[in-house]
């Protein structure tokens, strides 16, 4: 393997912040088949090096600035992660990284030139080289949400002599059917979109629908039960204009094709729970409509060794986002506390 790391920057106390990109083995075997030419995997190391090493990995808008003391906007979990905060950067070191096939540094496939499926499992194969090139022998943790949870399993599944234990949020051992429907459409509503030669509007229409999964029926209710205002002479709801925002924010830092293969990602997803002997902690969110609760308690009960804690939120699915509080409680098997 070419181990070479461009882009090295270091910074010193009290920051302790070091990133790069690392070079994969080429060609790269993808689990679903093919490979992988010339891979890279960007990654950011935050907090003392000393400290037991957490790596924290979410959903597929995730990367690897998992939170920045400086710029806290720009961490994707800066209300979770950080100096004194539930994953407390100040009692454990944090390793974050960009997904192969994702919008960040890392190089995957290509939609273009390499018409190729990643899977959670080379994911995971793509932490473990980083591992090793870090000199890491073995984790303390990994806290995964979302797709990030499906990475940990598979991790854990192919790896466990290489982590002490998993954090598991809002993430199962396969999508539910009812989820990849969801998704199913929101791919194909993409890719119609780009043989008009119209991806952005494709990915405001997809991201637009996603956000309807990601939270709560309460949540909307409370915050959008207004009367609809008119605009150009149409009539627009309070919900409408919230969701279509949130599509611009999207589609104007995501590629079509980055967002086409993280989400089949998500839907390929399968691993063997029975064969996952890594202590796990798996957290469930009561309201989640994207991963039934159903499908976590069932998810705990084929673990080996696996401890559940449900919690209720307004936020549905994007509780890991939002509810610090809450997670703070089941973190303490982090810090050896449990």
């Amino acid at each position: 393997m070419n181990s070479a790391s461009h882009g090295l920057k270091t910074i010193g106390a009290p920051a302790f912040l070091r990133e790069g990109i690392l070079d994969l083995p080429t060609p790269f075997p993808l689990h679903h088949g093919g490979q992988l030419v010339a891979p890279r995997l960007a990654w950011r190391l935050a907090g003392d090096p000393r400290l037991p090493m957490v790596v924290a990995i979410g959903g597929i808008s995730a990367h690897r600035r998992v939170f920045d003391e400086t710029q806290p906007r720009s961490g994707w979990w800066s209300e979770v992660a950080g100096p004194g905060r539930a994953l407390d950067s100040t009692r454990c070191c944090i390793l974050g990284i960009d997904y192969l096939g994702g919008s960040g540094e890392s190089k995957g496939p290509s939609g273009k030139t390499q018409p190729t499926s990643i899977s959670s499992h080379d994911q995971a194969f793509a932490l473990r080289c980083l591992l090793d090139h870090l000199g890491v022998a073995r984790l303390r943790a990994i806290l995964g949400a979302s797709y990030g949870g499906m990475v940990a399993l598979a991790f854990g599944e192919r790896y466990p002599e290489r982590v002490a234990r998993l954090l598991v949020i809002s993430a199962s051992d396969r999508a539910h059917p009812m989820a990849t429907a969801w998704r199913c459409v929101q791919r194909r509503t993409v890719r119609f979109a780009m043989q008009q030669g119209r991806a952005c509007e494709g990915l405001e229409l997809a991201r637009a629908l996603a956000m309807t999964t990601y939270r709560s029926p309460e949540e909307f209710s409370a915050r959008f039960d207004a009367p609809p205002v008119r605009a150009d002479g149409q009539f627009v709801f309070p919900v409408e204009e919230y969701l279509f925002a949130r599509g611009r924010d999207f589609a104007a830092r995501v590629q079509a094709e980055e967002f086409l293969c993280l989400s089949e990602s998500i839907d390929l997803h399968r691993v063997d729970a029975t064969r996952i002997g890594v202590p796990t902690t798996v957290i469930a969110v009561r309201g989640d409509l994207l991963v039934p609760v159903e499908d976590m308690r069932a998810l705990a009960t084929r673990l080996p060794d696996a401890r559940l804690h449900e919690i209720s939120s307004p936020h549905g699915h994007d509780a890991f986002l939002k509810e610090p509080g809450q997670l703070r409680l089941t973190f303490a098997c982090i810090y050896g506390e449990c």
